[in-house]
């Protein structure tokens, strides 16, 4: 959420595998739309003169559409301000560093906003503001909105675009300059919460449209910033991503979640790094905007962790 605004309410597992080359199994209309689907990506690339020009380049997750809601794909999305809702064709922009830079990282983010907006700047733009000088690639999800007013979807629709963001950015690896086996999944807030949906239910029984979904839907590790309790699991399997999360000790809506998966991740013996600020609350984003020099600095501490974990190098 944006920190001048009212704050938004804050309310098993299966990996679908498969190598990304695996198409046989695909109806020939299915990988007639991924080959278009590819195609237009390197035309993209191609047509480019710079890697800065391909960054902010907005590109749906679906070619035809959300699976299910394909009639929906060109209903307009609405924006003022800091937000952004009415998403119905969820679609990924891609913030690329230099070639300079870049380390093959990744991160796919999802913006918080309560499941209403997405709160698409300070907690998606800013992302990538932080993250690119440092070498990190930043892809920002715009996912389908269950509580916005009138909406035909449900929170599992975040999970399925959250998951299909994954794959897709993981599928178009060499065009994207990203290392497909260091791609990490980011929510903030209700974000956190498709995430954990994303990881902890998986991705086994979404339909099948084209070769990304053939892709490996597992993030290599994930960050939730002050993450809601929407799909917490009662108990983190073994093989669940590395993860870091952050939160502030007097949000009244979102310290407890990251307390809890501490608790489960540490019993699962799953490596975490866990940062719980004394004061911030809710929404405090990137810390660009705080007067508190700890959140001011604590997508350092991101870095670092990326960094002491290997992320930022090719293996």
């Amino acid at each position: 959420m944006h920190p001048h605004r009212p704050r938004a309410d804050c309310r098993g597992r299966r990996w679908a595998e498969g190598p990304s080359g695996d198409r046989s199994d695909l109806p020939r209309r299915a990988r007639r739309a991924d080959g278009q689907a590819v195609r237009a990506l390197l035309l993209i690339a191609a047509l480019l003169v710079s890697t800065a020009a391909l960054a902010q380049q907005q590109l749906p997750l679906w070619p035809n559409g959300a699976p299910g809601f394909e009639s929906r794909k060109a209903i307009p999305e609405q924006a003022a301000d800091y937000w952004v809702k009415s998403v119905n064709n969820p679609s990924i922009t891609a913030y690329l560093p230099s070639k300079e830079t870049a380390t093959g990282a990744a991160l796919v983010v999802l913006p918080g906003g309560g499941h209403r907006i997405l709160v698409i700047h300070s907690e998606g733009a800013d992302v990538a503001k932080v993250m690119n000088p440092k070498g990190v690639a930043v892809f920002v999800v715009k996912y389908r909105l269950f509580r916005e007013e009138g909406s035909p979807y449900t929170i599992d629709h975040a999970r399925q675009d959250a998951v299909r963001a994954v794959r897709y950015v993981r599928a178009h690896a060499a065009v994207f300059g990203v290392d497909p086996k260091r791609i990490g999944l980011m929510g903030f807030s209700a974000g956190g919460e498709a995430v954990n949906l994303a990881v902890y239910q998986g991705a086994a029984n979404d339909p099948k449209t084209d070769a990304v979904d053939a892709v490996s839907a597992r993030p290599d590790f994930q960050v939730l910033v002050y993450p809601g309790p929407l799909g917490v699991p009662e108990k983190v399997p073994t093989d669940t991503p590395p993860a870091f999360i952050v939160a502030a000790n007097d949000d009244e809506c979102c310290s407890a979640p990251p307390v809890d998966l501490l608790t489960r991740f540490r019993a699962a013996k799953v490596p975490i790094e866990f940062h719980l600020f004394q004061s911030g609350g809710h929404a405090f984003n990137m810390g660009l905007r705080s007067h508190k020099a700890a959140l001011k600095a604590w997508p350092d501490r991101l870095f670092d962790w990326l960094a002491d974990n290997g992320w930022l190098k090719a293996g």
